[in-house]
């Protein structure tokens, strides 16, 4: 393991051991507080351009399980077919791993995929200062090479379209009900959630006009980065709710988009919600859920035009959770009711989009 030092944009410098790909890396340091499910969170789209800290310490123990597809193309055990986080940090990496569906160590994934992995770093202090100043920019140089820095690739890049498909994909064909996704960077779980709900799914790239195609309702999906600059999806909403009352829903990113097409505004978290454990109230009731969630950014419900109203509302700081509009079948949760290795308290939403369109 080669000694690397982790540098944040205000000097602060943190130093560990490399156990991934020996390559120097930049980008937005942000911190996760879930206690498992690192196959998933790196293979996350909404992670693209970010330096991932692990809160928990101890950190492959179990291993990375094989990336296998099912009959229909989508990842069985994983959120898409490759990493996208640029790097993730913990504070006690596990070389050893048992599980009964590992097949190799987190380590050598990394490696295979040409991905940062540090270990050895005090994850809790790094956390304290992320939670007092806020995620900012970081890079990991190599000290035996501290001349080869990279540089940040964060602020004003558009990971939407980095990350959303190219070209349609359809999912389930000829199965009855159509449902146009959306993909900003969705998660294979959002679509096998849709999937094995017995309907066909149209994926979409991020800018594609769906709005002359023949669909029975619209998901928006998550996906990384600044939603100000989906700008273009965002108009495409706007003209499809404006032709017609067919359901819409949207999941984190989607959420946003959807959101911003209704009039509202969005705004940068401190240091963003990225866990398994955020509580969240349904609004006008006192029923709350546990829910998992990696986003950035929030809705300003102040900004929501008067056709809309808040639908959920993180009850830690008040932010926006999900929006619904007070007379079309038109909703969405700023986190993710399916997220594989965390609570599935609110799996209800897809239920309820799916009943929306039948």
């Amino acid at each position: 393991m080669k000694d690397v030092t982790l540098v944040l944009n205000d000097g602060t410098q943190f130093h560990g051991k490399s156990f991934g790909d020996d390559k120097p890396v930049a980008g937005e340091v942000v911190f996760n507080t879930a206690m498992m499910g690192y196959p998933e969170s790196l293979t996350d789209p909404s992670y693209a351009g970010q330096l991932m800290t692990l809160t928990f310490p101890l950190v492959g123990n179990y291993g990375v399980p094989p990336f296998r597809k099912r009959e229909d193309g989508l990842p069985t055990f994983m959120e898409s077919e490759k990493i996208h986080a640029s790097a993730i940090i913990v504070s006690d990496y596990s070389e050893q791993f048992s599980h009964w569906n590992a097949v190799e160590s987190l380590g050598d994934w990394l490696k295979r995929e040409h991905v940062t992995g540090i270990t050895g770093i005090d994850t809790r202090q790094l956390t304290k200062v992320l939670r007092e100043h806020g995620v900012m920019m970081g890079k990991i140089i190599f000290d035996d090479d501290p001349s080869d820095v990279p540089e940040a690739d964060y602020e004003g890049i558009n990971f939407v379209e980095k990350v959303s498909c190219k070209e349609v994909i359809r999912y389930h064909e000829g199965a009855g009900k159509k449902v146009v996704l959306v993909d900003c960077g969705v998660k294979a779980n959002i679509i096998r959630c849709l999937v094995d709900r017995g309907v066909e799914v149209i994926r979409v790239p991020w800018n594609y006009d769906y709005t002359h195609e023949e669909f029975d309702g619209l998901f928006l999906a998550n996906g990384p980065g600044d939603p100000d600059l989906c700008g273009e999806a965002v108009e495409i909403v706007r003209k499809q709710m404006s032709m017609s009352r067919k359901p819409i829903c949207g999941i984190c990113m989607g959420n946003q988009l959807l959101a911003k097409a209704g009039g509202a505004t969005i705004y940068k978290l401190k240091y963003g919600h990225r866990s398994h454990n955020q509580p969240v109230r349904m609004a006008g009731s006192n029923q709350c859920f546990i829910t998992s969630q990696n986003h950035g950014y929030a809705v300003k419900a102040s900004t929501l035009g008067k056709d809309w109203e808040e639908l959920f509302v993180n009850m830690n700081d008040g932010s926006n959770e999900g929006i619904r509009h007070k007379e079309n079948p038109w909703f969405s949760a700023q986190f993710h009711p399916e997220a594989c290795s965390g609570p599935t308290d609110t799996l209800f939403m897809f239920d309820k989009f799916i009943d929306a369109i039948k």
